[in-house]
């Protein structure tokens, strides 16, 4: 099997300097146009693969991005991974990414892996509290934003979007058409965004004296976990059911509606009101097009991309101090037919 090709064989093959074709690859304007021509047939001819693994190595890092969020299998996380993975190859690198399926452990093996690799930076939806790791990222050299949660601390960057306000959207709107008696589907409220978007439908019934608020745990964020609470529902009496159901996610509400609709003794919406939360592109095509609370799946993605070039930035030589940014978007109610029309008798 022959020998690959060096970057000492082109400088012989060119006749210039090794530090001469470094430059053609790694700063190209250094080079006159003449040289530059001559070192680049040198490749061609030769057949010379650029070691870009060997050149990390020396760097200290890669053009690649730790992407690690809580479930890629949530068209929520899609989206986001994807505007993400387009604004970062608009800067030269690639996104590699890693699902904790809101395991901890498996989260931890993924900021292992992605150090192990010397990405750039890392972007992540955090599982639980991941400070002491970041904090050691950061000491490596390794900036971090997180994604879809607020910093609690002014120390990292973070991309997210207000969900108490979106809870209190939720729970408002089905208020607002005349329901009275609303659960809430969504768990565990370790989960942040879960948390967040129950404090906000509290908030909300608060203010309505005859309202009142059941919380359903789900055994998950899937659909298959809110068909589990559609059939828990479709077992109760008309007296013990509630008539507005706001769900922590579309998934959720989903599966919710699944459930009802299987059995054909609930409709949507004159016996339950359902909105759910996301806006995924599925929500509009369900058997009953589900009203739910959007989140700008896109612009988390691309800003997480833009606040870690910052941390990058901040983190070079001439930096002065530290720079971090939270940048917190606000979610927008989505009407559709499972609440549209439904308005108390």
């Amino acid at each position: 099997m022959s020998r690959s090709a060096s970057i000492k064989d082109v400088a012989n093959h060119a006749r210039v300097a090794v530090g001469t074709v470094s430059n053609v690859l790694n700063y190209p304007d250094r080079v006159s146009q003449r040289t530059k021509d001559r070192v680049l047939q040198a490749i061609d001819e030769l057949g010379f693969i650029r070691n870009d693994a060997a050149r990390q190595l020396r760097a200290g890092h890669s053009r690649t991005i730790g992407l690690i969020v809580l479930d890629v299998g949530n068209p929520f996380f899609t989206s986001v991974v994807r505007a993400a993975e387009d604004a970062a190859a608009l800067q030269g690198s690639a996104v590699l990414l890693g699902d904790s399926g809101h395991d901890a452990s498996r989260e931890s093996n993924y900021i292992d892996l992605f150090q192990e690799q010397r990405v750039q930076g890392l972007l992540i939806s955090p599982v639980g509290d991941v400070t002491e790791r970041l904090d050691q990222l950061r000491e490596r050299g390794v900036p971090t934003v997180l994604v879809d949660r607020l910093a609690d601390e002014a120390k990292y960057s973070s991309v997210s979007v207000d969900d108490d306000a979106g809870g209190y959207l939720a729970a408002r709107h089905l208020l607002d058409i005349g329901r009275r008696r609303l659960a809430f589907v969504g768990g565990p409220t370790s989960i942040r965004q879960v948390a967040d978007r129950l404090q906000g439908a509290q908030r909300a019934v608060a203010e309505v004296p005859d309202a009142s608020l059941e919380v359903l745990d789900s055994a998950g964020q899937t659909v298959l976990a809110g068909r589990g609470v559609g059939d828990q529902l479709v077992r109760r009496s008309a007296d013990d059911l509630p008539d507005g159901v706001f769900c922590a996610n579309d998934l959720l509400a989903l599966g919710v509606m699944q459930s009802l609709a299987m059995m054909h003794t609930l409709r949507i919406p004159e016996d339950i009101a359902l909105i759910g939360y996301d806006d995924i592109d599925f929500a509009v095509s369900a058997v009953v097009p589900l009203s739910s609370i959007r989140q700008p799946t896109e612009a988390l993605g691309r800003t997480a991309i833009e606040l870690l070039a910052e941390e990058l930035d901040a983190m070079g030589p001439t930096s002065v101090r530290p720079h971090h940014r939270a940048v917190i978007f606000t979610p927008e109610l989505v009407v559709r037919q499972s609440t549209a029309g439904a308005s108390a008798g």
